[in-house]
């Protein structure tokens, strides 16, 4: 599994410090690993469609690949390769290293315990396939319906007999008094011999429903105990699955993946790249150097996973577990919670009751997570006797351009109704890391935050909410589209999911770590700003162009 370099390549200087693997710039050694990988997989299909010679999916989908430069006890370099998750339906392809557990070994439990699994949803699908169920449902209402019309039968003939009872009554009161008494009786008698009659027909329907009921139970709670115990097996089983997973570090401490998340873990964790990467890198005496991960072929419908570019791994199923992996190595400061020096506020524009500032990118807009410098605080650090003054509206982090703040409380409650109903006009300057080919329109791709990989957003046509955004080409030269964009609704990060979503511009922004590729900075500005001046009510624009 270990591919050595070159020779030119051993005289490298290596990195001081292994990569950050969740945010990273790519080592020149990373980068040939990289480079001699994806010329094999230009070469070899590994069973697996990638979708590259099309447009249309027709079952392709793209796959994540990984490489981790690695130093031999010899002081030889070189580089492992890994996949995520199976590759062609195997988990084992020549020059890749294996996974950290092979759930689809022949000879191991998972493919017993899957055959189990199989003939319990085998059972289910010939039950709820079945027409049984229905011709049970069938047969107890018609049952139901005949004795509800005995019953109202019985019950009609008896309101006739009642009613000739009291006739009889009402002649003998007239016509023969003086037996009365014994055909009262007697009619009584006759009454009270119909309800017994009613009442033990009653019970005869109660029983027999009860039976034809009890069938019809019987049924439906096989089908549930068949997937309650389904249910209990597939747990079962992945739990005894996770046990396997067994993650060294380079102390050559090991963590079961069950200790490392605080909940339990989510499927498919330990099948990305990177851990399968380390793993057989401690497990041979293989020290780590640094590392990458791209994305090959097709994007997902969903993602923004352009093809051939480079992705740092995720946070839902690989922080945790790399979290313990890296521990003993010297890995790269996270820069994300590095400490960035405070800005001076940029104001283009300012009166009694607002004011606008130009926002440097790479710079909060409020506190976040861990303490930084950013706009709200310096806003109120330079007008501390005003009202406020509070942010009317934020912009991304990695965002340059205008932002509006409010120096009074009411002041802030009008401008922001205003942003509510869609009244402010926004424009945005753009630069793409390529062409489009279309000069104008509209995107409509709904939006939800990835659940796995936060603040990712993902397109979701099912939970997502509505995002529209119009665009306009303004000039494209070496290879680049300086594009004007007009977000019509304001959710987040939708024109970078926009201009990057294969459904979208296809063609992510600039230096955009998230979406595309990372750069000296992301090249989007907040250029102009159209809305009613909170105190006089007037129409009035701001004006910022970006210096990109």
């Amino acid at each position: 599994m270990f591919i050595p370099f070159e020779s030119k390549f051993q005289l490298l200087a290596l990195p001081e410090r292994f990569t950050f693997p969740f945010y990273y710039d790519i080592h020149p050694m990373a980068k040939h690993a990289v480079d001699l990988l994806q010329h094999r997989l230009k070469s070899e299909s590994f069973g697996h469609d990638f979708g590259l010679d099309r447009k249309e999916r027709l079952g392709a989908i793209g796959k994540m690949f990984g490489v981790l430069v690695v130093q031999d006890n010899s002081g030889n370099l070189g580089y492992l390769a890994a996949f995520s998750g199976k590759l062609g339906n195997s988990n084992h392809h020549f020059g890749f290293v294996p996974p950290v557990f092979d759930i689809l070994d022949a000879q191991g439990f998972f493919r017993r315990e899957e055959v189990e699994i199989h003939e319990l949803t085998i059972q289910l699908e010939q039950l709820e396939g079945s027409n049984e169920l229905d011709k049970l449902k069938g047969a107890f209402q018609v049952f139901q319906v005949e004795w509800e019309q005995r019953i109202d039968e019985v019950k009609l003939k008896q309101k006739e007999s009642k009613t000739i009872r009291d006739i009889k009554r009402s002649e003998a009161l007239v016509q023969d008094s003086e037996n009365i008494e014994v055909l009262e009786s007697l009619l009584r008698e006759e009454s009270m011999h119909e309800s017994r009659a009613l009442k033990a027909l009653k019970k005869q329907a109660q029983k027999e429903l009860f039976a034809r009921s009890e069938q019809l139970r019987l049924f439906k709670q096989e089908i549930e105990q068949l997937k309650a115990k389904r249910a209990a097996h597939s747990a079962e089983v992945q739990q005894r699955i996770f046990e396997r997973y067994t993650f060294l570090n380079a102390l050559g401490q090991t963590q079961n993946v069950l200790n490392l998340f605080a909940e339990s873990p989510p499927a498919g964790a330990g099948e990305c790249a990177a851990p399968k990467l380390l793993q057989y890198a401690y497990l041979h005496e293989l020290k780590p150097v640094c590392m990458a991960e791209f994305w090959w072929g097709m994007s997902p419908d969903s993602e923004v996973r352009m093809h051939g570019n480079f992705y740092p791994s995720c946070k839902s199923k690989c922080e945790p577990i790399l979290g313990h992996m890296l521990q003993g190595l010297d890995v790269d400061p996270n820069p994300i919670t590095a400490i960035h020096p405070a800005k001076e506020l940029e104001i283009i524009y300012e009166d009694d009751w607002i004011v606008a500032i130009n926002k440097s990118p790479e710079y909060l807009s409020v506190p976040g997570k861990n303490p930084q410098p950013n706009c709200l605080e310096d806003l109120k650090k330079r007008y501390p006797e005003a009202d406020g003054p509070v942010l009317v509206h934020r912009l991304d982090m990695s965002t340059s351009g205008i932002m509006l703040a409010a120096k009074t409380k009411l002041m802030h409650q009008r401008l922001q109704r205003q942003f509510v109903l869609r009244k402010v006009q926004k424009q945005y300057i753009a630069v793409l890391a390529g062409i489009t080919t279309q000069g104008e329109g509209e995107i409509k791709l709904p939006l939800r935050v990835d659940l796995e990989d936060r603040p990712r957003q993902l397109v979701c046509y099912e939970h997502g909410s509505y995002a529209h955004t119009t665009y306009e080409v303004l000039e494209v030269a070496n290879g680049e589209t300086r594009i004007r964009l007009l977000p019509k609704t304001g959710r987040t990060h939708q024109l970078r999911v926009h201009a990057a979503h294969h459904l979208g511009l296809n063609c992510p922004i600039k230096g955009d770590d998230l979406y595309g590729q990372k750069a000296d900075r992301l090249h989007l500005h907040a250029a102009k700003l159209g809305f009613y001046h909170p105190h006089s009510n007037e129409w009035m624009e701001i004006n910022c162009q970006p210096t990109f």
